[in-house]
């Protein structure tokens, strides 16, 4: 049953501060209560319109930072529970909250963003349930009785980073005992309580603390300090000096010409300021209501020398729980693993967002939706996809067309590309409709997801169905299509080698297929019939228009053979084996160099695998000229970058607009290494069945992974030796694995550890 409500949302009855370039302000919100008798047990409900951090007699409650998190607003709102029954004390108590924009009316989006997409003003929910030992109860509510107050927060904002006056500070404000009688009134604002839900994603928190790797003094005479990884988070200092001196804290993913690049963060300032109070026994302090997305920060006007231990990165993200892990003999390849897990950390912060650092931060869909498999092997993000979805799907159902935005949370987006006007229907990012509910079904066996989801699936492969009509082609006009293929130029990142039309008529195919599967599993008969026809016809329609005899495309890229092996788009086994060799051939062209986007990146080493060029895949994944995934590596990367050559040769940054350090999207490789390289995958929902299937090579001798399936833990590890492969198995108790090595026939494995021996032959040979 819904949470019935009884407090009322309270905000400052001071008039709103105007938005400004730093931010606005947070407030301080507090009232007092009597607790009557013995606590045998108290929670507290809260949520806000904007970000809030609840505090009780003195004590932070809770460890989650920037809550409630963000979600489509106006249909979907979280409230969070805490038990906090041993805060409470007899007699008077204290409780309040510091309160900020956030990304409810925060600045948001490009081109110079919007404020109050959400409202126009913050406000505080929060009702405490009390239950004493005689049974009685007392329930204590935001209401019109609290007061507030300006804090030490002067701005806040998570592009613009936060300001914060430790002079301002109020000793006890949120302990009983505080005389808050010059403090201001709040006003009660109407809300509609029917759109709260209890959260159902995990919060974030702080996850880890990085100390500095280096200190070291700019070509300017600059103070930078090196983390030594691309992160998520913020700046903890511990500083002593005189009242009055404000500390700058400036943040960047990399240095060019030895100072910080804050380009690449186009409109976001991603400054921290801190004035000291003037403790002589010295000052601590981090941010509450902002993060960034850095390796590096400049610090200003920092008194004296820094120190050990003066200066520490707080790590953030969504606390989602590891399940995946992998490893080979190459370093350089382990590294580019690690690249993906931290930029997957990185973005994984309450949405997947596309960067971390700059005037954006969005839930771009497309990004997400060919990232899924490899996030869900990673870690367990079950909950964490389920609630975007939701979101997708609210917004979804506010466009009469039934197309899905392809950002969500929808907001107004400004962007610098020729979008048409509306909400217009962009294949592989509405896809992410369809696509990632198919994912955690495959990954989690969760066919709730399915049913949920369904009637956004539907919308979706119906507007496109609609749209392409009777030719069952579409995608004219705009569309974002393999986005940054390399050969884009910087100030045309959808300029992509590979059709519009043919990129959205495969997915076109795709997704309708895989919605008649979705009504397969539902048990829809009719529209399973429905879709199944509906793929098929576009499938052949895909094939008269971008097929020519004897498996050649009509366009000659890695994109449009990855998508049409990938997605099963042609005809029979030896269109399949011809497409191949053309894949393969266009690879060895550009000399082994990638030629794909967000779109083809995804496909291309699985098409290779698939139709017996294993071979070209490790040779395509392990090249090191630029673009690459090991030129990045090469280059000193941390995290997954946006642009193959975000970074150029000459250590100079791509002049492009959109240029980040930090974008998951072509990091969706790290499925192969897991399902290919290694040789894990499912076989069958949720790893009812596995599949051990390692291909070995690249000149690896040996690769392992690990997952906690939903069964219990699978490990798989091979290693070659004197011309011999041997491969160790895990395979949790109610699961059995197909074991499917080269040269060998496949047999099967029940629960327990396995070892399995096979001659090793080449990888072409193996095919």
């Amino acid at each position: 049953m819904p949470h019935t409500w009884t407090a009322q949302v309270i905000t400052p009855a001071w008039p709103e501060e105007p938005p400004a370039p730093k931010g606005r302000p947070a407030a301080l919100l507090r009232e007092v209560f009597t607790a009557s008798g013995q606590v045998r047990r108290a929670e507290l409900r809260v949520t806000a319109l904007g970000v809030y951090e609840m505090q009780l007699n003195g004590a932070v409650v809770g460890d989650h930072v920037l809550a409630p998190g963000w979600t489509s607003y106006h249909h979907r709102h979280r409230y969070q529970s805490f038990d906090v029954t041993r805060m409470l004390r007899p007699g008077p108590n204290a409780w309040g909250a510091h309160l900020a924009d956030g990304w409810y009316r925060g600045l948001l989006g490009f081109n110079g963003g919007n404020r109050d997409i959400y409202g126009s003003h913050t406000g505080l929910l929060a009702e405490l349930r009390i239950e004493y030992a005689d049974g009685s109860v007392q329930t204590v509510t935001t209401g019109p009785g609290w007061r507030a107050a300006a804090g030490p927060v002067t701005a806040a904002g998570l592009y613009e980073g936060e300001a914060y006056d430790a002079r301002r500070e109020l000793p006890g404000w949120s302990e009983p005992g505080f005389d808050d009688t010059h403090w201001h009134p709040v006003r009660v604002v109407d809300f509609d309580t029917s759109v709260l839900f209890p959260a159902d994603s995990p919060p974030v928190r702080r996850i880890a603390c990085l100390p500095p790797l280096s200190v070291t003094t700019s070509p300017t005479g600059r103070t930078l300090v090196d983390f030594g990884q691309n992160l998520v988070g913020r700046l903890r200092i511990r500083v002593r000096g005189e009242a009055g001196r404000t500390v700058t804290l400036r943040h960047a993913e990399v240095l060019e010409d030895g100072e910080l690049c804050v380009r690449p963060l186009r409109g976001a300032m991603a400054t921290d300021r801190y004035t000291l109070r003037g403790d002589a026994d010295g000052e601590q302090w981090e941010p509450r209501f902002t993060f960034h997305g850095f390796r590096y920060a400049d610090i200003d006007n920092w008194p004296g020398e820094l120190g050990p231990g003066d200066v520490t990165a707080v790590v953030l993200h969504s606390d989602l729980r590891r399940t995946g892990w992998f490893e080979s003999s190459d370093p350089s390849l382990n590294r580019l693993h690690e690249n993906v897990v931290w930029g997957m950390r990185g973005n994984f912060l309450d949405v997947p967002t596309d960067c971390p650092q700059r005037d954006e931060r969005l839930g771009w869909s497309g990004d997400i939706q060919v990232f899924a498999p490899t996030a869900t092997f990673l870690y367990d993000t079950k909950d964490f996809l389920r609630s975007w979805l939701r979101d997708l799907a609210a917004d979804q159902s506010e466009d009469p067309d039934g197309i899905p935005p392809v950002i969500s949370p929808d907001i107004p987006l400004n962007i610098p590309v020729p979008m048409p006007p509306g909400n217009p229907p962009m294949a592989g990012w509405c896809d992410a409709a369809v696509i990632v509910p198919w994912v955690l079904y495959e990954r989690y066996g969760d066919t709730e997801v399915l049913r949920t989801q369904y009637p956004s699936m539907r919308a979706w492969v119906d507007a496109v169905d609609r749209t392409a009509g009777p030719t069952h082609v579409w995608g004219e006009g705009f569309q974002f299509g393999d986005w940054l293929d390399p050969t884009a130029s910087p100030d045309d990142p959808g300029g992509a080698t590979t059709s519009s039309p043919l990129v959205a008529t495969a997915y076109f195919a795709h997704s309708s297929r895989l919605l008649a599967r979705t009504a397969d599993v539902l048990g829809r008969k009719d529209d399973a019939e429905h879709y199944h026809a509906l793929s098929d016809a576009v499938r052949q329609a895909f094939r008269a228009r971008f097929h020519t005899l004897g498996g050649h495309l009509t366009e000659e890229t890695q994109t449009a053979y990855a998508l049409a092996l990938g997605f099963d788009l042609l005809q029979d086994g030896a269109e399949r084996a011809e497409a191949g060799n053309r894949l393969a051939a266009l690879v060895a062209k550009r000399g082994y160099r990638i030629g794909t986007g967000f779109l083809g990146t995804p496909l291309v080493c699985d098409a290779l695998t698939a139709t017996g060029h294993t071979d070209t895949a490790y040779r395509l994944l392990l090249e090191r000229s630029c673009p690459s995934w090991l030129y990045q590596v090469d280059m000193g990367a941390t995290t997954i970058w946006e642009r193959w050559d975000s970074l150029l040769p000459d250590g100079s940054v791509n002049p492009g607009e959109m240029t980040s350090f930090n974008h998951y999207a072509l990091g969706a490789i790290a499925d192969w290494l897991h399902r290919t390289v290694a040789g894990l995958a499912p076989a069958a929902p949720g790893y009812r069945r596995l599949l051990v299937r390692p291909r070995p090579g690249g000149g690896l001798t040996w690769a392992k992974a690990a997952h906690e399936t939903p069964y219990g833990r699978a490990e798989m590890a091979w290693r070659l030796t004197d011309g011999r492969l041997t491969v160790s198995v895990t395979v949790p108790q109610g699961t059995e694995a197909t074991i499917d090595l080269p040269g060998a026939e496949p047999t099967r494995a029940g629960p327990g550890n396995h070892t399995f021996h096979a001659p090793h032959r080449t990888t072409e040979e193996q095919q």
